[in-house]
């Protein structure tokens, strides 16, 4: 006789038992379910399938990211389009009226550029040449304009709620180092171009040894030169050139060296290789001049009057309109015309010293006027007294005429490096010092003492 088994037994018992026909239909039916409820359930990636999908929606201009109402997808989709720009080129006579009027812009909107955006004067100096780019709003007014200045520098004007504001946009160049050498057969200018040498910088060189060479009275041939300077690039396109940043002169047995050197003040100056500037108190010509027509003599014969007057100065011949510089730092002390000396500027130099400069073809300076050294002041002509263009130059110590000539090598020392920077400028030259010594010998330059 088989024994008797509880029903609530034969569940337990696990996997050799039988379930109920109950049992399984209601598990069956929770199977179903829970199926059912996976499929209606979004999983994982159910939203983003559902936001990859195409809006075909049209947008107001006044639904943005912020508002509840418009669909996040619509919104991440949408990009703004950029008004296009259009280019004027600047041709030869054009005005900015013309310009304006060629892009189909009206005097309004130049009149409200140049009265309301900070360096809209500097459309007063554009070029034949240079391109203006304009762009316009949605009514055709001017919205905003482009000007390149130069290759490293552009200003862009945009209209704002009350005007026009301006920014300004700047490229930084790459910058290399050049070094150029030349023998001189004539001049330091013609030796320094057939040496590939910019006119920029040959006047910057003429400019640092101004004031212990006279490039006329002491420049001889087989003199040579080595200047360490920087060119300046951008995208691999040379744009011209930048600082000499170190420079040796050699002159009939003498050598001077020149070194750029930034002080602690953030003052840039060229000093010799003991720390002395190179930029002596006068220069020891006021001009880049062709030669000395008449020198400084007390018994000479005026050319004009056929009788002898002192000549109280040195004349300078040099083609008409040849920039005159200050010989220092000074006041302008007169600047006018007169009979005798046509159009002239007198500088004072503190109180012992004072400088005139006679004949010029205009004035660029007026009395009162403070100048800084190798400051145009005018241009040589042939204004008053004068058989020809030249300038006369005179100096004067205490009132006394003295012989431009020779008196610079007799005024006070010029200044040098701060004691306290002296180890900071060695420092800062040795590696120049170092380029300059190693081209001399590439070049077989003879190893002269300095100056």
């Amino acid at each position: 006789m088989q024994k008797w088994i509880p029903k609530r037994h034969a569940v337990r018992k696990g996997f050799n038992g039988k379930f109920p026909r109950r049992h399984l239909a209601l598990a069956a039916s929770t199977l179903i379910a829970l199926g059912l409820s996976l499929l209606l359930l979004p999983g994982e990636n159910a939203e983003a399938k559902r936001t990859a999908i195409p809006l075909n929606l049209e947008l107001s201009p006044t639904r943005s990211a912020n508002n509840p109402t418009t669909p996040a997808a619509a919104v991440t989709t949408i990009e703004e389009t950029e008004k296009p720009w259009a280019e004027v080129q600047v041709k030869s006579g054009d005005s900015l009226s013309t310009i304006f009027s060629r892009a189909n812009l009206t005097p309004q909107d130049l009149h409200e550029l140049l009265t309301t955006a900070p360096k809209a004067k500097a459309l007063n100096k554009i070029r034949p040449g240079q391109t203006l780019s304009f762009q316009m709003d949605d009514s055709g007014k001017l919205a905003a304009m482009s000007y390149q200045v130069d290759k490293l520098n552009s200003l862009v004007f945009e209209r704002g709620v009350t005007g026009f504001g301006t920014t300004e946009l700047a490229e930084t160049p790459e910058i290399r180092q050049r070094v150029a050498s030349a023998t001189i057969t004539s001049s330091l200018y013609k030796a320094a171009q057939d040496a590939g040498v910019n006119q920029s910088i040959i006047m910057e060189l003429a400019n640092i040894f101004g004031g212990v060479l006279d490039f006329v009275y002491d420049v001889r041939k087989d003199d040579y030169f080595i200047v360490i300077y920087e060119e300046l690039y951008l995208n691999g396109e040379r744009l011209g050139s930048g600082q000499i940043l170190a420079a040796q002169y050699f002159n009939q047995g003498r050598s001077f060296e020149a070194y750029r050197y930034i002080n602690t003040k953030g003052e840039v100056d060229y000093f010799s290789e003991s720390g002395e500037s190179m930029r002596k108190a006068f220069l020891r010509a006021p001009l880049d001049f062709t030669r000395i027509s008449s020198g400084f003599n007390p018994q000479r014969l005026h050319p004009v009057f056929k009788t002898v007057r002192p000549h109280r100065g040195i004349d300078y011949a040099a083609p008409r309109g040849t920039p005159v510089y200050a010989a220092g730092d000074g006041r302008v002390a007169q600047a006018g015309y007169s009979k005798a000396n046509g159009n002239y500027v007198f500088i004072k130099h503190g109180e012992a010293y004072m400088t005139k400069y006679l004949h010029l073809h205009k004035r660029a300076v007026s009395t009162g006027e403070r100048v800084r050294q190798r400051q145009t002041i005018g241009w040589v002509g042939s204004t008053g007294y004068a058989t020809g263009p030249h300038l006369h130059y005179e100096f004067l110590v205490n009132g006394v005429h003295r012989n431009p000539a020779t008196i610079v090598s007799k005024l006070p020392p010029p200044t040098k490096v701060n004691s306290g920077e002296m180890v900071t400028f060695k420092n800062q030259i040795s590696g120049m010092q170092l380029q300059l010594k190693t081209y001399a010998a590439q070049r077989n330059y003879n190893n002269i003492d300095a100056g």
